[in-house]
């Protein structure tokens, strides 16, 4: 018994007819074969397009990484390093000297200048850096016989943006910035047995004092550190 043709194949008892049906149906195929060649084309492009959408949007996060970084490196105020001072500021306009004595003492101290510039303080010194928060005068001065320079500032009268440019101004270590109550200027600044007060943070004369008097030969130990001692209150680096 002769099997029956398969379902989506027309069968003629006329040649001619029979072959025109063998046509269609062959055409239907390839029809068929190009609509899913077709179809796996359009899916494999937009698979491509979507890798392409990808790397591009990969490739512009990392550049936007890249330049943030760059810009950070690039727009940070470097610390400025300055040689170590003579302890010898007499020249420069407004400051004044005195003489201190410098023992370990506890308990508070009495002091004659306003911020103190040296005097009998604390065995234990503040470590340097900025602060946010007024600071101990026992453990700033011990700073100061290390021959740090504290710049105190009035924060009611000194801007961010002033503070800003203090800031930039500041070695990379051996220096205190720190608000401080009852200045009788907007900024002062100190070293050991040595002060000047100025209105602006512009003024150029802080650059000029904290030359003359960082890390000073002249203070009672030159050679001490800055760090290992206390954070005060409100220390931000």
């Amino acid at each position: 018994m002769t099997p029956p043709p398969p379902a989506d194949k027309r069968t003629s008892g006329n040649p001619a007819t029979q072959a025109r049906i063998d046509m269609t149906v062959k055409q239907q195929r390839e029809q068929k074969r190009q609509e899913k060649l077709a179809e796996y084309q359009k899916q494999l492009a937009k698979r491509r397009r979507s890798r392409a959408v990808w790397w591009t949007v990969g490739s512009l996060a990392v550049i936007a990484v890249v330049a943030a970084i760059v810009a950070s490196v690039v727009f940070t105020p470097r610390p400025v390093e300055y040689p170590r001072g003579d302890g010898d500021g007499t020249a420069i306009e407004g400051v004044q000297t005195y003489e201190n004595t410098a023992t370990h003492v506890e308990g508070s101290v009495e002091y004659p200048q306003t911020p103190p510039t040296g005097g009998d303080h604390n065995a234990v010194w503040l470590n340097c850096g900025i602060y946010t928060e007024p600071q101990q005068n026992e453990n700033a001065v011990h700073a100061l016989e290390h021959g740090a320079v504290w710049i105190t500032y009035d924060a009611d009268a000194v801007s961010d943006a002033e503070l800003g440019t203090i800031k930039a101004l500041l070695p990379s270590s051996y220096v205190v910035l720190s608000p401080y109550e009852g200045l009788d200027a907007p900024i002062v600044v100190s070293a050991w047995n040595a002060q000047l007060k100025v209105d602006s943070a512009d003024d150029e004369r802080i650059g000029e004092f904290i030359a003359a008097y960082w890390r000073s030969t002249s203070a009672p130990e030159p050679n001490a550190p800055c760090t290992g001692g206390i954070d005060g209150p409100g220390k931000v680096s």
